[in-house]
């Protein structure tokens, strides 16, 4: 089920500091710093679905943190009418895009790739995409270098992440200083990124974009991005 594959992908890209099986779902934690590290990954179908929800909500309740789903194409069915009944709204509809990694691109010499991320990578990204402020930066930084990836980037005015996993190619953290947008920056970090998924082999690239960021899913479109699949969040 591609549906499903997109949400391990994710899952394994992204990789929460704390996870508990329980049964067939996943439990994540990481203090409250990101959605996707913080949420049931709900795949399979547990005997008793309302047993399940309520195993999870303690999970969450147990750590002081909300309870979070991420309800994907491979989410136990059923379940997010049975969040909604439960009070659980809509948050961050998100769409899943991917793209063929044919011959040849163009190097972007002026992308600067490396294997961890520097302090300065760190810095522009979280300026613009940290939504948690104070000490959320370390948790953060520990959850993108839990699995070996690439760190694109251009100066200090836009950077991206990259992670090899097998076929695929994830594109994570795509972020440009607001002071530095609408000048190419973006795509310059995005090419070589997929330059360099090429040079190593795989043959497809994904990535996640929130549905609202039009600009951003104009970018991916143009570089030869089509939607694959769906997710959100349902959060209480």
């Amino acid at each position: 089920m591609i549906d499903e594959a997109f949400d391990r992908l994710v899952d394994q890209a992204w990789p929460a500091l704390q996870r508990v099986e329980a049964g067939c779902w996943t439990l994540r934690a990481a203090n409250g710093v990101t959605k996707r590290a913080n949420s049931v990954l709900p795949l399979g179908e547990p005997g008793d679905l309302e047993a399940a929800i309520e195993g999870a909500e303690k999970f969450y309740a147990d750590r002081g943190l909300p309870c979070v789903f991420s309800v994907g194409g491979g989410a136990t069915p059923g379940l997010d009418a049975s969040l909604e009944a439960r009070g659980y709204g809509v948050v961050d509809p998100t769409l899943v895009m991917t793209a063929r990694l044919g011959p040849g691109g163009e190097a972007e010499e002026e992308v600067e790739l490396a294997e961890m991320p520097s302090q300065a990578w760190l810095d522009a990204w979280w300026s613009v995409d940290g939504r948690f402020g104070g000490d959320g930066l370390p948790t953060a930084a520990r959850i993108l270098t839990g699995v070996p990836a690439v760190y694109a980037s251009l100066g200090g005015d836009a950077v991206g992440r990259g992670v090899v996993q097998g076929e695929w190619f994830g594109i994570y953290s795509m972020a440009v200083m607001p002071h530095a947008r609408r000048r190419g920056h973006g795509r310059k970090v995005l090419r070589a990124l997929l330059s360099h998924a090429r040079a190593q082999g795989t043959q497809r690239a994904y990535l996640v974009v929130v549905e609202s960021n039009t600009a951003a899913r104009t970018l991916y479109e143009r570089q030869g991005f089509t939607v694959a699949g769906r997710y959100h969040y349902r959060v209480r």
